[in-house]
């Protein structure tokens, strides 16, 4: 079955990572809340591979002192996601969660929509 992601990279300072922890761990319930199938948050640790023209932080053009956060939520379609982002937007939960208040800089977020063309998706 088709899926649809909205992806994300982020360069966050190293300092700031147990606050941005803490904002997704509550923002990700939300959004399983209102029928997101995954949501997942990762923490750059590696990326040292020979031979890459570019890793993820000369793509997010990190500082020294940041590294990167890649994240993805995971929809049925489209249209399932514009769904459950009109309801996440419109919790108040997520009220307090304004740019200014977030741990990184919100303009260097690099962010999209992507259909799915290859899944091979593990059974549990």
């Amino acid at each position: 079955m088709a899926r649809y992601v909205d992806g994300f990279v982020i360069p966050i300072p190293k300092k700031s990572i147990e606050a941005y922890r803490k904002i997704s761990a509550k923002a990700g319930k939300i959004w399983m809340e209102y029928g997101a199938l995954q949501y997942v948050e990762c923490v750059g640790e590696h990326f040292d591979i020979p031979g890459m023209s570019i890793t993820f932080p000369k793509l997010a053009k990190t500082k020294p002192n940041e590294t990167v956060v890649f994240s993805w939520i995971v929809y049925k379609s489209r249209a399932h996601r514009d769904r459950v982002n009109a309801k996440v937007m419109a919790d108040p939960r997520l009220a307090n969660m304004a740019p200014s208040t977030m741990p990184f800089d919100i303009k260097r977020m690099a962010y999209g929509g992507f259909e799915t063309i290859v899944d091979m998706t593990a059974k549990k």
